[in-house]
């Protein structure tokens, strides 16, 4: 039997030396998409790769890419303890994990401070038209789906304009860094020149082909789309923890954040998927919570503040509420669906 083994593929930086408060380093783990979905989150089923407080993410990217890439061209031979029989597995990358600028680095992607700031479609706008009412309309209209091919070929041409001279505008508008050569030359064939030498040396040695992203030409991965989309710092320390703070600036304001504590305190936890909401804690500390508080206080604002907060707000807690229950339940059901089909 020959099976396909679909990998879930995660970098971070983290911090991973005790004699340094922050020591950095990029990691690579993996997972098998596979299993189960209470199975994913076993740290037994998270599998270590590489690190290197040195390597970039993506020379780091590099290496995974051709350890899979040969490992599926001769596959890898293991033992089937259900069939008792010899099988080959053909390895791959279905996904890849990670926080929202990795991510972006990952796709090639400037993140959310350029004018096509969507790592999946080719939205755009500059910052004073997306705070106009057509721009910040169009924010939610369908873009055109971005390609590994045309990321590639966009790359090539910034690499062309780039040594060509009276390009700053150019750069301006795609929002590259502007360089300064310090050459003085006379014509554009002198400063070309020179700075197709600076560009030799920053390459030392190797093919400008072998330096793009290696994620952009990999086999059976579209990087623009099969990147699941980073629910903390996105949903929960991004629009709930932000919505938090109004909450409680009406609360303080209002002076019922002893009602609200109280309230808290008495809420049933039996259905939550959490131990207990300790009300104390998050009362005190309710401008340094974390990712667990916020997923357990969206499900169960809208039953506190019911009669303490204006109406809008309330329903901005219950819309909120149920878009997390939905994408925790689009998580499961998606694992589910790749498992049957």
């Amino acid at each position: 039997m020959v099976y396909i083994v679909p990998l879930i593929i995660f970098m971070d930086n983290i911090s991973s030396n005790i004699s340094k408060q922050w020591n950095k380093h990029h990691t690579i783990y993996m997972s098998i998409m596979n299993l189960l979905h209470e199975m994913l989150e076993k740290e037994f089923f998270v599998r270590f790769i590489i690190s290197s407080p040195h390597a970039t993410p993506m020379e780091l990217m590099w290496a995974m890419k051709q350890s899979i890439c040969n490992a599926a061209t001769s596959g890898v031979t293991a033992w089937d303890c259900k069939d008792n029989e010899e099988v080959l597995l053909i390895p791959c990358g279905l996904s890849t994990a990670g926080d929202n600028p990795m991510q972006a680095e990952e796709c090639s992607h400037a993140g959310l401070n350029c004018n096509y700031f969507c790592q999946m479609c080719d939205i755009s706008g500059t910052k004073e038209y997306k705070a106009s009412k057509d721009g910040y309309s169009s924010l939610f209209a369908s873009g055109n789906l971005q390609t590994p091919e045309g990321t590639v070929a966009n790359i090539w041409e910034q690499f062309e304009m780039v040594l060509k001279p009276g390009t700053t505008e150019k750069i301006k508008n795609l929002k590259l860094r502007k360089r300064t050569v310090s050459i003085q030359a006379k014509s554009k064939a002198e400063v070309t020149a020179a700075l197709e030498r600076e560009f030799e040396e920053l390459l030392q040695g190797d093919k400008l082909e072998d330096t793009l992203n290696p994620l952009l030409g990999m086999n059976r991965l579209n990087m623009h789309m099969d990147m699941p989309m980073e629910i903390l710092h996105t949903v929960l320390l991004g629009i709930v923890k932000y919505f938090w703070g109004q909450t409680i600036f009406l609360l303080n304001k209002a002076k019922l954040m002893d009602i609200f504590q109280t309230c808290l305190q008495s809420i049933d936890t039996d259905r939550l998927n959490a131990p207990y909401l300790n009300a104390g804690y998050i009362c005190h500390y309710k401008g340094s919570l974390i990712g667990k508080h916020f997923k357990s206080l969206s499900q169960v604002m809208p039953f506190i503040i019911y009669n303490l907060v204006p109406s809008t707000v309330l329903n901005a807690w219950t819309i909120m509420g149920e878009l997390i229950v939905f994408i925790w339940h689009m998580k499961i059901l998606n694992t589910k669906a790749y498992l049957v089909g």
